[in-house]
């Protein structure tokens, strides 16, 4: 079921144009992320949200009403900030009864409540401490707290854990994520990191300089990006150029430059257009001696390996050392390739190398939206 809708929305700053035409579709319980690099409008977009930014045209509908021109303390929507915004002087306790308070909530009604939601986020004992006397996972966690406690019919996150150090992040993301699912609560979370919002979202909407280039879950986005901006933003470092296409079901045949013949199964289900290139991830493709090759390396036949088909021959350039495995730039005829291969001995520079594109882990990418 559809619970929010932002439909044709542009946002300007000054003149300065953010969001053009820009819609996006929620679904009741999901928890969808925006990520995107500095600037593409996701912060943007959760601001209009909460009703902190006005849209210049277009519709906000939630719950199929038109909330628009709604002003924020209309708007049940609970909000944990980047700084997470607690009140210094006040308690725990007391700083998730603010809202309550707010609501004008009688007592009996907000000890029941603000005790709750502490067990939810699992501060039980810690009504009496203060914001300084917490660690910055607890201070999170209160400011969680206290945008539950309200009964928020939309919960917003605006990167929450970007202040945390590396470990605690971790924590936080998996206790963000059993909150939101123990509540069933429709959640939309900004952030830059892409592992914090792959581990936590139902799905995940990649932003770019104001669009969505792709929504989608977390594993359709990792496994067949459908834009050469979202792969590139996912990891995948290389890319060939596409000159003639041909297809048979999933099974197609590429042409690419310098007469690179390639074959790849196409699972995505994306449209195959003329605008495309084919992409595959350092740690799918192969690194091998003239010697190592051999039937069924990448999922390819002798007789597709001796006709050419997904082996690029280069020279190693540069080797790191990466702790399980070594990477590789490698100079071909159609420009550089990162490629990792765990090995004990790392191969010398300047080897003469085969580079292997297994057919099942080359994806097909629009050069454009």
């Amino acid at each position: 079921m559809e619970l929010l809708s932002l439909q044709n929305i542009s946002v300007a700053y000054e003149k300065n144009l953010i969001l053009e035409n820009f819609n996006l579709n929620i679904e009741k319980g999901e928890l969808i992320s925006l990520l995107g690099p500095s600037g593409c409008g996701k912060t943007t977009t959760l601001r209009l949200i909460a009703g902190f930014l006005e849209a210049k045209d277009g519709k906000f509908m939630f719950e199929g009403k038109d909330y628009t021109r709604v002003p924020v303390n209309k708007r049940n929507f609970g909000f944990v900030f980047q700084s997470y915004a607690l009140f210094p002087h006040m308690t725990v306790f007391d700083n998730v009864a603010y809202g309550l308070r707010l609501r004008k909530a009688n007592k009996e009604e907000i000890d029941k409540k603000v005790h709750a939601m502490l067990e939810v986020v699992s501060l039980q004992g810690f009504e009496k401490r203060y914001p300084g006397e917490l660690s910055g996972g607890q201070r999170q966690r209160v400011a969680i707290a206290r945008a539950l406690v309200i009964q928020p019919d939309l919960l917003l996150f605006d990167e929450p854990l970007s202040n945390l150090d590396a470990n605690l992040r971790v924590n936080m993301r998996v206790e963000i994520r059993r909150i939101q699912k123990q509540l069933g609560i429709t959640t939309v979370y900004v952030s830059h990191d892409q592992e914090e919002c792959f581990s936590i979202s139902d799905k995940v909407a990649i932003m770019n300089k104001g669009v969505i280039e792709q929504l989608d879950a977390p594993a359709t986005i990792y496994k067949y990006p459908t834009t050469e901006f979202v792969a590139r933003f996912i990891g995948f470092n290389n890319f060939i150029a596409i000159q003639q296409m041909s297809q048979d079901g999933a099974q197609v045949s590429l042409l690419g430059e310098q007469g690179t013949k390639i074959k790849l199964v196409h699972r995505s289900g994306h449209p195959i257009t003329d605008s495309m290139k084919a992409a595959i991830r350092p740690d799918d493709l192969l690194v091998v001696t003239d010697s190592e090759l051999a039937d069924g390396v990448g999922g390819l036949t002798m007789d597709e390996l001796d006709a050419g088909y997904n082996v690029i021959t280069g020279k190693v350039k540069i080797s790191t050392f990466l702790g399980r495995s070594y990477q590789y730039e490698v100079e071909t005829p159609l420009g550089e390739f990162t490629v990792n291969r765990e090995m004990e001995t790392a191969f010398d520079h300047g080897a003469q190398v085969k580079l292997v594109l297994p057919k099942e882990k080359v994806v097909l990418v629009r050069t454009s939206v």
